[in-house]
């Protein structure tokens, strides 16, 4: 069973509500549509994360570097690395992929990289959680080993461990996790998050072991996988327009249920619903206030209807589903049709290509 507590030699979860710590570095994102660019936003998973953490009203911290080129004022500052560029991204998309394998259809280039992110460049600090997500290669093994001693329990997505850059154009291709220099930190991780296509590059019958894993595969919804069992989460209905950032932001909706003491197939419920409202919309995602607020007296609920008063990442993560686990899906797809938006609207913080 994954737990979240001392027993781990991770320092005590304090009585306040916990604080998080997000690592990994913005980015700068271009579509392209067809080989022409369609449009241009602020990205890297730390964006999509902070977008739905912030709007459940968790708090936390990130640590990311940009360089002087960078366009955006997200929430919490960057760390400004002299003599880099930032991360940039250019992601291809061909009007003749189906729908279902939009992703597999997506060739990914990283055309400039940022430093990568150091122990030294961490607070001293312990955090009740932390979520290291890189999609560049910024994460050091020895920074994610330094995560898991300030973090009570840390969730890590796959992506930032596996993914290598051809020299050439910066293709992104990916690699064994057993040959990615992190491997054996997967005893010292609470949870690995991965795509049905990343899930590919690992022995999911062997990774289960050691940290509980959790599949997210698209309109199928997602599966969680751990040492004495799996179950299968349903998924949200969602006109898609763009699958960038719909796993991060699933990872942001899974960690805030978490956080809050939902048991993992509600947090994964949650999960699934950000991922949804991801894919509705271009870059980065514009979260309706009416919606969030709904979610989270949902969540409230739900927390009531379980006997949770305290908003906590408990000492042990429960994997069963409890009784009601349904009418908490029907009551968040309900706030999703509620207040859903046209989903070709464009957000307000996207940029036509220069």
């Amino acid at each position: 069973m994954v737990r979240a507590s001392a027993q781990l030699g991770h320092p005590p979860t304090p009585t306040t509500a916990p604080r998080g710590l997000i690592v990994g570095n913005y980015c700068h994102d271009v579509l392209f549509h067809d080989g022409a660019p369609v449009a241009e936003s602020l990205g890297g998973a730390v964006s999509f994360i902070s977008a739905v953490l912030r709007g459940l009203s968790i708090p936390f911290g990130s640590v990311s570097k940009v360089g002087a080129d960078f366009k955006y004022s997200p929430n919490h500052s960057p760390i400004n690395v002299q003599g880099y560029r930032t991360t940039l991204f250019h992601a291809y998309f061909d009007s003749s992929g189906e729908e279902a394998t939009a992703h597999q259809d997506r060739v990914l280039k990283r055309v400039a990289a940022c430093e990568p992110i150091s122990p030294s460049d961490l607070p001293s600090e312990p955090f009740d959680f932390g979520m290291a997500v890189g999609v560049g290669g910024e994460i050091l093994p020895e920074t994610l080993e330094r995560m898991t001693e300030i973090c009570s329990v840390v969730f890590v997505d796959i992506q930032g461990l596996i993914r290598e850059f051809d020299p050439v154009d910066g293709t992104v291709r990916l690699v064994e996790l057993k040959d990615s220099g992190f491997y054996h930190l997967l005893p010292r991780i609470g949870f690995l998050k991965a795509s049905a296509e990343e899930a590919k590059f690992m022995d999911l019958e062997e990774v289960r072991k050691w940290c509980c894993v959790v599949v997210t595969n698209g309109k199928e919804g997602c599966s969680v996988y751990w040492k004495d069992g799996e179950l299968g989460i349903e998924p949200f209905m969602a006109n898609q327009v763009d699958p960038t950032g719909a796993g991060d932001s699933f990872l942001g909706g899974l960690v805030g249920g978490l956080v809050e003491g939902l048991s993992v197939p509600d947090a994964a419920l949650l999960g699934n619903l950000f991922g949804s409202l991801t894919v509705g919309q271009v870059g980065l995602p514009k979260l309706d206030p009416r919606l969030l607020q709904e979610v989270k007296d949902e969540v409230q609920q739900r927390k009531i209807q379980c006997g949770l008063w305290s908003m906590s990442m408990g000492d042990e993560f429960k994997f069963s589903k409890q009784g009601g686990h349904d009418q908490f899906r029907a009551s968040l797809a309900a706030c999703n049709r509620l207040l859903a938006k046209p989903p070709y609207m464009m957000n307000s913080q996207m940029r036509s290509p220069a």
